[in-house]
């Protein structure tokens, strides 16, 4: 009886830790459900932004394409060329657009905190930030990954997609698993860290000599920002790749 009544209380004391939050939070109450307004609000203003700047860009096709024309088919390039590396010559086209998704929306996301003003917007509790500066948003990002590489294997190979956990032994079929796992936790907290120390980095100098200083950062930020979603791209690719070939 004192074993259980020991459990009860160790079950509710980790249900009120995980409570507890860092500071004020702006909700949403939809229905039954409680949204987290600040989690959907930025990330839908980078999406505008992404939207806005893509078609503004292909309004005006060129067969020889001149200003902004060129830079789309550059990025575009780009992410096809990066797609194909990763996921292979026959299997890459269906995947460009995901990949390409990723690969601008995080370097946009992790620059609107620095050169877009969410403070100046009122929010009842708490504040606007960089979409990536939020754990939530990048936890997504990475469950998208996660799906969308759960889904590829077995499309592409059927039940044999499942063979790989008990490669080469069967006796690495709990670390096979783990590892499944541990990929989601690696693409979530790698960019939430760095735009959050970013982020700090920055308002430090600005709140000490707001002219000069920060701007080098700043510029810093942009160039890390740049590679954080390279990598993430590269990875999200190498993965789905990885999952239609079947080896590691």
């Amino acid at each position: 009886m004192d074993t259980e009544q020991l459990s009860i209380n160790t079950i509710d004391d980790l249900y009120q830790v995980s409570g507890v939050e860092v500071g004020q939070h702006f909700y949403w109450q939809i229905g039954d459900f409680q949204v987290h307004a600040q989690v959907l609000v930025t990330p839908w203003v980078v999406i505008a932004i992404l939207l806005g700047l893509s078609i503004v860009a292909t309004r005006n096709l060129r067969t020889i394409p001149t200003g902004s024309q060129n830079l789309i088919e550059y990025v575009l390039e780009f992410i096809r060329d990066l797609t194909r590396t990763q996921i292979g010559e026959e299997e890459y086209r269906p995947w460009v657009p995901f990949i390409g998704t990723m690969f601008l929306f995080i370097p946009v996301s992790n620059r609107s905190g620095a050169l877009f003003p969410w403070r100046i917007i009122q929010s009842p509790h708490g504040e606007l930030a960089a979409p990536t500066n939020d754990i939530n948003t990048t936890v997504a990002l990475a469950l998208l990954t996660s799906v969308a590489y759960f889904y590829a294997g077995p499309h592409k190979r059927g039940l044999s997609y499942f063979g790989k956990y008990i490669q080469p032994t069967p006796v690495l079929l709990p670390i096979n698993i783990l590892e499944d796992f541990t990929k989601p936790l690696s693409l979530s907290f790698r960019p939430s860290g760095n735009i959050l120390a970013d982020e700090l980095v920055v308002a430090v100098p600005i709140s000490l000599v707001p002219l000069v200083v920060p701007v080098p950062m700043m510029l810093l930020g942009l160039f890390t920002s740049a590679i954080q979603a390279l990598i993430l791209a590269t990875l999200a690719a190498a993965y789905i790749g990885e999952s239609m070939e079947g080896h590691h």
